[in-house]
């Protein structure tokens, strides 16, 4: 489908930056989040992609090397220039370098990941799945029961404003983080680094939130910017905001693709 951003980017594909969300975009969202492999038609079509654009990024709530785990990037021809932000910015990963700068872990995150076990239980939710991320501690809530979500909602609030952290709500998951970063910040920095003349960013949750308000800042700075959702049942306050709205992971992956073939074609 043409679009006025589409033909910038086919015009000028090294001045375009191309960032993507990971769980929902990328990967499908499963019970299990160790085994949230990134789609391989996506991988694909990103080394692809790698090859002509101006930078290929991915942006995730997850630490960096849990992506790079699921998603295959590391060493695949054609990503050497992939960049991975990871935990909302607070980590960086280059495949130039291959060195993942990191933040140290608070003594506020250790101790919620050691009271979290007993805090669930006091609220009446034990069988709750606690994912300790390093930076942050994530609750889930699938397959649980369904109202787990929404009971754990205003405590959790009360919460994470005792001990001074971050929320990041999300499909069937509440996470706790230490504030001070967030999509955004990471898509803005990585934009003007390039000098981007496109940014295309693809998200599928409230998380990414922060990284449409970016596009829309860059937007006014006279960036060509173009916002997809990777949409599902279980989310839809992306939908009003996108350019385009793709049915979920597989739909993601077969829109890389079709740019990719269209970028090689010309």
């Amino acid at each position: 489908m043409s679009s006025p951003v589409r033909d910038a980017v086919l015009a000028d594909p090294g001045g375009t930056l191309l960032a993507v969300d990971f769980d929902g975009t990328l990967a499908h969202i499963v019970d299990d989040p160790t085994q949230a492999f990134a789609h391989p038609d996506s991988v694909d079509a990103l080394a692809r992609l790698g090859a002509v654009l101006g930078g290929i990024a991915i942006i995730t709530g997850r630490p960096v090397r849990q992506a790079l785990d699921l998603g295959g990037f590391e060493g695949r021809a054609g990503l050497e220039r992939l960049v991975i932000h990871g935990h909302y910015g607070a980590e960086h990963w280059s495949a130039v370098d291959g060195v993942i700068t990191e933040t140290e872990r608070t003594s506020t995150i250790h101790d919620l990941a050691a009271r979290m076990p007993a805090w669930l239980d006091e609220h009446g939710v034990p069988d709750v799945r606690i994912e300790d991320k390093g930076l942050a501690i994530a609750l889930h809530t699938r397959g649980v029961d369904p109202g787990a979500l929404d009971a754990l909602a205003d405590p959790v609030a009360a919460l994470a404003a005792e001990l001074g952290l971050g929320l990041e709500p999300g499909k069937q998951v509440i996470e706790l983080r230490s504030p001070g970063t967030d999509k955004g910040d990471s898509l803005r920095s990585l934009a003007h680094e390039l000098e981007a003349r496109q940014v295309i960013f693809a998200g599928d949750d409230l998380g990414d939130l922060p990284a449409f308000d970016a596009v829309d800042d860059l937007r006014a700075e006279g960036v060509a910017g173009m916002l997809i959702c990777s949409a599902s049942d279980e989310q839809d306050a992306l939908v009003s905001r996108s350019d385009l709205v793709l049915d979920g992971p597989d739909a993601v992956a077969a829109w890389l693709k079709a740019l990719a073939d269209e970028l090689e074609s010309r």
